[in-house]
């Protein structure tokens, strides 16, 4: 059987948008080094509204964004500073800590922002989880292209090309766009893979794939993505992790006591602030949206 799990997203409002969460699931925390999986839009705002996601802290992981359609801008508390656009990878590195907030442009907010994309994160390896944190903006990504077929690898390698992309464990991650009657054949290398269908419709070797849903794959199977009328299809996995990993908020960490500490620096003060945006920050929330179960 090519499909072993089927994960259905938890549909969470923020503000003027909504986020369809996959991962962690009750059912499932990771797959390969994943252990949040987000998928929002596609949405259209209303002219003078946006996305103002105040700045907010992680540790022990890494955030991957990725876009279809629109723009974010990010700022970190290392004071980088990006403009994410579809077609570059923004990777922020928070090990041992760091504060970071997303926000539409300034000119999205005019027109009224377009939201369609992914953020996922990404656990680091046992032994790397408190590393420096760091940022990177990559858009020499490699494309994959045949008939019908376009895929663009965002981390990791696939299909005889390796994305430049920083990675702290054996990852893969690529957007993969079939037109009509497009198909192409997924690799069976990494430890764990899962696809999510984001727009259109697709099939793994004849099993229809169901819109938003993160359909975990067989170990080891080869298979083929295919779509009669054309698709767009999220590909990722990678390194299965023998240490659990637990999630509390925007915490991640292998210690329980180390996501305890830092709850206890958040509501201290003890986190940097975000250059050029150091006025507003999301408080600890009671009952977090996002964790991880036993």
């Amino acid at each position: 059987m090519t499909i072993i799990q089927t994960l259905t997203p938890v549909t969470h409002n923020l503000g003027d948008f909504q986020v369809r969460r996959a991962l962690p699931a009750r059912e499932r925390t990771m797959v390969g080094p994943f252990i949040f999986v987000d998928q929002f839009g596609p949405n259209k705002l209303d002219p003078g509204k946006g996305m103002d996601v105040r700045p907010h802290p992680h540790i022990n992981l890494a955030t991957v964004t990725w876009l279809f359609e629109g723009a974010i801008d990010h700022r970190d508390s290392l004071g980088s500073f990006s403009t994410i656009r579809p077609g570059q990878v923004n990777l922020m590195t928070a090990g041992s800590g760091i504060v970071h907030s997303e926000r539409s442009p300034a000119a999205e907010r005019e027109a009224g922002p377009h939201f369609y994309g992914m953020q996922t994160w990404l656990t680091l390896p046992d032994g790397q989880e408190e590393i420096a944190p760091a940022f990177e903006c990559r858009q020499d990504l490699p494309l994959v292209e045949d008939q019908c077929v376009t895929a663009r690898i965002v981390m990791g390698e696939l299909w005889g090309k390796r994305a430049p992309t920083t990675t702290y464990a054996d990852t893969i991650y690529a957007e993969i766009v079939l037109g009509p009657s497009g198909a192409l054949p997924i690799e069976n290398a990494a430890d764990e893979r899962a696809v999510m269908l984001v727009g259109g419709e697709a099939s793994l070797d004849d099993q229809a794939l169901e819109l938003y849903t993160l359909t975990v794959l067989k170990p080891g199977e080869a298979m083929t993505l295919r779509s009669g009328k054309g698709g767009r299809v999220m590909l990722l996995g990678g390194e299965a992790f023998s240490t659990k990993r637990h999630v509390w908020w925007n915490f991640v960490s292998s210690s329980r006591d180390r996501i305890q500490q830092a709850k206890e620096d958040w509501m201290g003060g003890m986190f940097p602030k975000v250059p050029g945006d150091e006025k507003e920050w999301i408080p600890i929330p009671q009952t977090p949206k996002t964790v991880s179960y036993p």
